[in-house]
């Protein structure tokens, strides 16, 4: 075991100081590699990205939502809010591609 606590987050627990800590991992997004499959406690299928910090990693779930967040970051846009405040990151609402 590598003693780090181990945290899974969904988009709508996103913190500021996790999305910094994604763009600085992936700054051209994340591919087919770099996600890690497995079951949650409910038996659900999950696909996640990894960051780690001296002292926890996570697992943050991957959604269109985190994506598009993740392409359009700009850090001054947390300058306000604690780098721990998931209320910072705000829902959005992802168009879905008009199907032919």
């Amino acid at each position: 075991m590598d003693g780090l606590k181990r945290v899974i987050v969904d988009f709508k627990k996103l913190t500021p100081e996790v999305l910094k800590l994604l763009v600085d991992e992936y700054p051209d997004g994340y591919d087919d590699d770099h996600i890690i499959t497995f079951r949650n406690a409910h038996g659900e299928r999950v696909e996640a990205v990894e960051v780690v910090t001296q002292d926890t990693k996570y697992l943050v779930k991957i959604s269109a939502k985190l994506e598009h967040t993740m392409a359009n970051y700009n850090e001054d846009d947390y300058s306000d809010f604690s780098e721990d405040d998931p209320e910072a990151i705000p829902d959005i609402d992802i168009p879905k591609e008009d199907e032919e």
